[in-house]
């Protein structure tokens, strides 16, 4: 009776111990996180885009048309079992050079600068046949063996 209670009562806190650990979060990091002492050591009007990269090292994106904004982006997320993820920190270094690429200016946009933005649910008309799948696999019959092509070596 003595080796029933602590094989049950093992039991138990094994199963409490496992639905904790399954509880508990994922914290992920992703994106580049520039170390704050390299970014302190950058220079407006003096530091050119090469001396960016050797402190900072390559940025996550840059500007669509021109490259004259590098962008460092990074952000910490938690995802609960199954549930969707949870932005926790979200911070985005933007750099801004000049024609002659030396750094014009450096502006730091946290989670709360951030916006959602509204996808759009259109569907990008196609233009050939829609064929249901019977189409498509009746569509095919005799088109393999044809004798009037001419071999391949293949």
């Amino acid at each position: 009776m003595q080796d029933l209670r602590k094989i049950t009562l093992g039991a138990v806190a094994g199963l409490g111990l496992a639905v904790l650990v399954a509880c508990s979060p994922i914290k992920q990091q992703e994106g580049n996180v520039p170390d704050p002492d390299q970014v302190v050591q950058i220079n407006p009007g003096v530091d050119d885009k090469t001396r960016v990269t050797q402190l900072l090292g390559s940025p996550s994106t840059v500007s669509a048309f021109q490259d004259h904004t590098w962008y460092y982006i990074s952000r910490r997320t938690e995802q609960n079992a199954f549930l969707d993820p949870d932005v926790v920190e979200q911070e985005v270094l933007a750099i801004n050079f000049n024609d002659q690429n030396i750094v014009e200016d450096m502006k730091i946009y946290g989670l709360e600068n951030g916006r959602m933005v509204a996808m759009d649910d259109k569907v990008t008309p196609t233009f050939g046949n829609n064929l249901t799948i019977m189409q498509q696999l009746l569509g095919n019959l005799g088109r393999f063996n044809n004798p009037n092509k001419k071999k391949t070596p293949f």
